[in-house]
């Protein structure tokens, strides 16, 4: 791991890091096109506690067709200007090429949120929020960042659920041409295939993630196989789009029912979120009355 990367993205007091690739070792060092101020910059990197890889290489669906691009999520403590004073920070943004441009090979798509903000769309349920407490791929962390990861069962919850639920049934209707426009980003995959295969991919991903995470209460990082080689032949167009949407729609009944059923807590143990953002920035800002 190159030091610099470390150096540039945080301060000294990583604990963990996982041994990446050469492309993702380098991937701080490029130009960046912030859509945030250098402020913001400032006070993602040296508040930082936590960042890892998420998106489609931590789930294990990239596909290898010349272009692996890479999302980073990360999770900062902005200083005490921005929670006691008038200045602010949610979140710093990134990324190596325009906004609007698509990605190519090797290029990295960043987002650093506060703690603050980050807790609550967890508390929430937002599925791809969630993702930093399981990614096995950490590129760095402190000790809070290791203790937040060691909490994640304290957003488990139902509620959750119903996050999953809607952003699936909306991904299968906006696929099945039911709502909004029809996907078409993706234009060589329409082409080739009649429809786009990595969104029905993330689809029922997703759908499948929610179901598991309403029975366990985690996510496997990577999907583990079979569905991990099922969702990739619908990426790679496999998969007819009548079976994929017939598929996105049981898994969703599955969902509907453990809403009833599920282990889980109608709600998160937000007592126990605050509990631990109260001591996190006391312990960032070295305050402790």
């Amino acid at each position: 791991m190159n030091r610099n990367l470390i150096e540039r993205l945080g301060n000294s007091r990583t604990t963990r890091m996982t041994t990446m690739s050469s492309e993702q070792d380098a991937w701080l060092d490029r130009e960046w096109r912030s859509s945030s101020g250098a402020a913001d910059e400032a006070i993602a990197r040296q508040g930082l506690i936590l960042a890892s890889v998420v998106g489609s290489t931590v789930h294990g669906l990239a596909v290898r067709d010349g272009v692996e691009d890479y999302d980073v999520m990360g999770i900062a403590c902005e200083p005490p200007s921005c929670l006691l004073g008038f200045d602010h920070f949610h979140q710093w943004t990134a990324r190596t090429q325009p906004d609007g441009a698509r990605s190519a090979d090797g290029d990295v798509d960043l987002v650093i949120y506060s703690l603050r903000k980050w807790a609550r769309l967890a508390l929430a349920g937002n599925p791809t929020v969630l993702l930093p407490l399981f990614s096995p791929t950490v590129l760095f962390t402190t000790p809070l960042g290791k203790d937040l990861r060691e909490m994640a069962d304290a957003f488990a919850s139902r509620m959750a659920g119903k996050r999953f639920l809607g952003y699936a049934r909306a991904q299968r209707e906006r696929l099945a041409g039911q709502r909004g426009q029809l996907r078409v980003h993706r234009q060589e995959l329409v082409e080739a295939y009649g429809f786009d295969t990595k969104f029905a991919g993330h689809l029922l991903r997703l759908a499948h993630q929610g179901v598991e995470y309403l029975e366990t209460g985690r996510l496997s990082l990577p999907v583990p196989d079979p569905l991990r080689s099922h969702l990739l032949d619908v990426r790679l167009g496999r998969v007819p789009l009548p079976d994929v949407l017939a598929e996105a729609s049981e898994v969703e009944a599955d969902l509907v029912a453990l809403l009833d059923t599920s282990p889980l807590p109608s709600f998160p143990d937000a007592k126990r979120v605050n509990a631990f953002l109260v001591s996190a920035y006391r312990s960032a800002w070295d305050w402790w009355p």
